[in-house]
Protein backbone atom coordinates (compact mmCIF):
# COMPACT_ATOMS: atom_id res chain seq x y z
CA UNK A 1 0.00 0.00 0.00
CA UNK A 2 0.90 3.43 -0.54
CA UNK A 3 0.47 6.18 1.63
CA UNK A 4 -2.35 7.99 0.38
CA UNK A 5 -2.13 11.38 -1.17
CA UNK A 6 -5.41 13.33 -2.41
CA UNK A 7 -5.88 13.93 -5.78
CA UNK A 8 -6.83 17.51 -7.29
CA UNK A 9 -10.42 16.79 -6.64
CA UNK A 10 -10.03 15.50 -2.60
CA UNK A 11 -8.19 18.29 -1.72
CA UNK A 12 -10.11 21.05 -3.19
CA UNK A 13 -13.27 19.39 -1.63
CA UNK A 14 -11.19 18.85 1.94
CA UNK A 15 -10.27 22.70 2.13
CA UNK A 16 -13.95 23.88 1.19
CA UNK A 17 -15.43 21.23 3.94
CA UNK A 18 -12.80 21.96 6.89
CA UNK A 19 -14.22 25.12 8.14
CA UNK A 20 -17.37 23.52 8.35
CA UNK A 21 -15.88 20.69 9.82
CA UNK A 22 -14.13 21.97 12.70
CA UNK A 23 -17.22 24.25 13.17
CA UNK A 24 -19.58 21.58 13.79
CA UNK A 25 -16.30 20.17 16.03
CA UNK A 26 -15.52 17.18 14.00
CA UNK A 27 -12.11 16.38 11.89
CA UNK A 28 -12.39 15.27 8.59
CA UNK A 29 -10.24 11.51 8.60
CA UNK A 30 -10.71 11.18 4.85
CA UNK A 31 -11.92 12.63 1.52
CA UNK A 32 -12.58 10.23 -1.52
CA UNK A 33 -14.09 11.02 -4.77
CA UNK A 34 -14.12 7.56 -6.82
CA UNK A 35 -16.14 6.24 -9.64
CA UNK A 36 -18.25 2.24 -8.58
CA UNK A 37 -19.92 1.11 -11.33
CA UNK A 38 -21.52 3.79 -13.87
CA UNK A 39 -21.52 6.68 -10.33
CA UNK A 40 -19.14 8.39 -8.99
CA UNK A 41 -19.28 9.09 -5.28
CA UNK A 42 -17.84 12.05 -3.15
CA UNK A 43 -17.43 10.62 0.59
CA UNK A 44 -16.30 12.49 3.33
CA UNK A 45 -15.69 10.34 6.66
CA UNK A 46 -15.79 12.54 9.89
CA UNK A 47 -14.75 11.34 13.78
CA UNK A 48 -14.96 13.40 16.76
CA UNK A 49 -13.28 11.53 19.98
CA UNK A 50 -17.07 10.93 21.01
CA UNK A 51 -17.77 8.59 18.17
CA UNK A 52 -20.43 9.68 15.60
CA UNK A 53 -23.93 9.42 15.18
CA UNK A 54 -26.34 9.62 12.41
CA UNK A 55 -27.72 12.63 13.64
CA UNK A 56 -23.53 14.28 13.01
CA UNK A 57 -23.55 13.14 9.72
CA UNK A 58 -26.69 15.21 8.92
CA UNK A 59 -25.39 17.66 10.19
CA UNK A 60 -21.99 17.88 8.37
CA UNK A 61 -24.12 16.83 5.12
CA UNK A 62 -26.63 19.77 5.11
CA UNK A 63 -23.31 22.46 5.00
CA UNK A 64 -21.16 20.62 2.63
CA UNK A 65 -23.81 19.76 0.16
CA UNK A 66 -24.68 23.77 0.11
CA UNK A 67 -20.73 24.64 -0.17
CA UNK A 68 -20.47 22.26 -3.09
CA UNK A 69 -23.79 23.26 -4.51
CA UNK A 70 -22.43 26.84 -4.25
CA UNK A 71 -19.22 26.49 -5.47
CA UNK A 72 -19.51 24.15 -7.98
CA UNK A 73 -15.90 22.58 -7.71
CA UNK A 74 -16.57 19.20 -9.71
CA UNK A 75 -17.72 19.16 -13.24
CA UNK A 76 -19.25 15.34 -13.50
CA UNK A 77 -22.31 14.26 -11.79
CA UNK A 78 -21.94 12.20 -8.13
CA UNK A 79 -23.41 10.97 -4.88
CA UNK A 80 -22.27 12.71 -1.74
CA UNK A 81 -21.97 10.65 1.36
CA UNK A 82 -20.88 11.94 4.70
CA UNK A 83 -20.18 9.21 6.89
CA UNK A 84 -18.37 8.15 10.13
CA UNK A 85 -14.42 7.23 9.57
CA UNK A 86 -15.63 3.82 11.99
CA UNK A 87 -14.30 2.01 14.30
CA UNK A 88 -12.19 -0.22 11.79
CA UNK A 89 -10.96 2.89 9.75
CA UNK A 90 -8.18 1.96 7.24
CA UNK A 91 -5.22 3.85 7.80
CA UNK A 92 -4.21 5.27 4.82
CA UNK A 93 -2.20 9.27 5.42
CA UNK A 94 0.72 9.35 7.48
CA UNK A 95 -0.82 11.37 10.76
CA UNK A 96 -3.47 8.49 10.81
CA UNK A 97 -0.18 5.85 11.37
CA UNK A 98 1.60 8.86 13.96
CA UNK A 99 -2.16 8.93 16.02
CA UNK A 100 -2.56 5.38 16.01
CA UNK A 101 0.70 4.67 17.46
CA UNK A 102 -0.24 2.07 20.48
CA UNK A 103 -3.77 0.82 18.86
CA UNK A 104 -4.57 -2.38 17.78
CA UNK A 105 -4.37 -3.03 14.27
CA UNK A 106 -4.49 -5.64 11.71
CA UNK A 107 -2.49 -5.56 8.56
CA UNK A 108 -2.58 -7.46 5.53
CA UNK A 109 0.63 -8.63 3.15
CA UNK A 110 -0.12 -9.03 -0.70
CA UNK A 111 1.83 -11.62 -0.17
CA UNK A 112 2.77 -14.31 2.45
CA UNK A 113 5.83 -12.57 4.86
CA UNK A 114 7.13 -15.80 6.98
CA UNK A 115 4.26 -17.86 5.53
CA UNK A 116 1.82 -14.99 6.95
CA UNK A 117 -0.45 -12.80 5.46
CA UNK A 118 -2.63 -11.17 8.41
CA UNK A 119 -1.17 -9.82 11.89
CA UNK A 120 -3.11 -8.24 14.74
CA UNK A 121 -1.27 -6.09 17.32
CA UNK A 122 -0.11 -3.28 18.71
CA UNK A 123 1.10 -0.53 16.03
CA UNK A 124 3.96 0.23 17.93
CA UNK A 125 6.13 2.31 15.36
CA UNK A 126 6.18 3.76 11.98
CA UNK A 127 8.65 5.79 9.82
CA UNK A 128 7.22 6.75 6.67
CA UNK A 129 7.44 3.08 5.03
CA UNK A 130 7.67 0.24 7.47
CA UNK A 131 4.82 -0.41 10.32
CA UNK A 132 6.07 -2.18 13.49
CA UNK A 133 3.29 -4.56 15.06
CA UNK A 134 3.43 -6.30 18.17
CA UNK A 135 1.89 -9.41 18.53
CA UNK A 136 0.52 -11.55 21.14
CA UNK A 137 3.46 -13.93 21.43
CA UNK A 138 5.32 -11.04 22.56
CA UNK A 139 7.27 -11.12 18.76
CA UNK A 140 7.43 -7.50 16.63
CA UNK A 141 6.89 -8.21 12.85
CA UNK A 142 8.05 -5.75 10.75
CA UNK A 143 6.45 -4.44 7.98
CA UNK A 144 7.09 -2.76 4.64
CA UNK A 145 3.53 -0.51 3.94
CA UNK A 146 4.47 -1.85 0.02
CA UNK A 147 4.41 -5.46 1.13
CA UNK A 148 0.27 -4.57 2.61
CA UNK A 149 -2.78 -4.43 0.78
CA UNK A 150 -4.20 -2.54 4.09
CA UNK A 151 -4.06 -2.14 7.56
CA UNK A 152 -6.69 -0.62 9.63
CA UNK A 153 -7.91 -0.15 13.19
CA UNK A 154 -8.67 -3.20 15.01
CA UNK A 155 -11.60 -4.09 17.56
CA UNK A 156 -12.55 -7.14 18.48
CA UNK A 157 -16.06 -7.88 18.75
CA UNK A 158 -17.93 -10.29 21.47
CA UNK A 159 -21.21 -12.03 20.55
Amino acid sequence: MKLKKFGGTEKMVYDMVLPIAEELGFEIWDVSFEKEGAYWYLRVFIDHEDGITIDDCEKMTRPVNQVLDEKDPISQNYILEVGSAGLERALCQRWHFERCIGETVKAHAIRPVDGEKEWIGILSQFDGENINIELENEKTMQLRLSELSYVKLYVEIYF
